[in-house]
This record gives structure tokens, sequence and C-alpha cells, in this order.
């Protein structure tokens, strides 16, 4: 495992092997799980000063994949994504502390819908190897939990036995794969 330090480089996600989620609370019992298969993503590594790091980030909001159809199409109707008016969910990066070695503080803009609001995801890097085909790649998983209501997500139902059908609480969830440009 190469030293951070020697990364230093501009990114581009792998979409084959990121994987961009999300787990709400379903009727308050359990919970549904589900991911965006379509983004772009680019970022700028800088070892030696980590504060000079930068991500940004596109999903395709049309992607989200719960695994029920149903639901999936229900989630981009108005009443959730708004997909028709709002096609993109975007993150854009503001500031990045180190935390460790292995441990970054990403904070940025978080844009659903027609909300823009600030996020801090901690994202641990957990190494690096050169593919099969040369391409150096750098892995990092972080997570951060957001108030759905705080992006305009606000539909719900209420439960005969009271309680809500959907959480307030979503957790986003990055497992990336980014591989090293030029």
């Amino acid at each position: 495992m190469t030293d951070i330090s020697e990364l230093t480089g501009d990114y581009l996600l792998d979409p084959a092997h990121t994987r961009i989620g999300f787990v709400a609370r379903h009727a308050m019992v359990t919970k549904v799980r589900g991911a965006f298969h379509q983004f772009d993503g680019t970022a700028h590594l800088d070892g030696a000063e980590p504060a000079r790091s930068t991500a940004h980030v596109v999903i395709k909001a049309e992607s989200v994949d719960t695994g029920v159809e149903q639901r999936d199409q229900h989630l981009r109707t108005n009443d959730f994504l708004d997909v028709p008016h709002f096609p993109d969910i975007t993150f854009l990066s503001t500031s990045v502390e180190p935390r460790s070695d292995t441990e970054y503080r990403v904070t940025g803009d978080l844009t659903i819908k027609d909300t823009t609001r600030p996020v801090t995801i901690d994202f641990a890097y957990t190494g690096n190897a050169v593919d099969p085909y040369g391409n150096l790649r750098v892995g990092l998983e972080g997570s951060v939990t957001i108030s759905r209501k705080e992006f305009g997500v606000t539909w719900n139902a209420a439960l005969e036995g009271g309680g809500v059908l959907v959480g307030d609480k979503v957790v986003l969830e990055f497992d990336i794969s980014a591989i090293k440009q030029g």
C-alpha cells in the first residue's frame, strides 16, 4: 500500500466498482436499502496538503434502486426526488480535514431537489492498488446521516398504530473506487 502522500493527482470515480447507497427506516420496524447506479465523480487528491483536496459528484436521481420497482417509481415522483424537475443530486466539497493518516472529514454542499445544505462525511482511506490494466486505484469508505425533510423530501403516511411510514433520517453510504488520471 502506497503512502497517501504519494497519491496526489486527479481521479475519476469508477461506477463499476463504486457504490453510492442509502438506508432509511420503513414503517418504524425495518430498514430499506437502496443505491444509485448512475453517477459521475471527480476528485483531486493532494497528498502533501490533504486540505487542498476536492471532490465533485453528480448522481442521476432516476437511477434509484431499492429492488422493488413500484417503490422505486414512487421515489422518482414529486413525493420524494421529483426526478422530472430535479434529475441530478450533487455534492461539491468545500473543505477536507485530515483526522488521522487514514481518516478524512469532507464537508461540502449537497443538493437534493432544489435544496442545498452543507453536510460533513467522514471517510476512511481503505488503500490503493494498481489493477491488471495498469490503473492506480484508491479506495475510500464513508457515510453520513441526513434529515430528508431538510432537503424538502417530506412525504409520509401515518401508521394506524402511531408513527409514520418513512423515517426522516437517511444514511448515505459511499464505497468508492477512484482511478488516477494521466
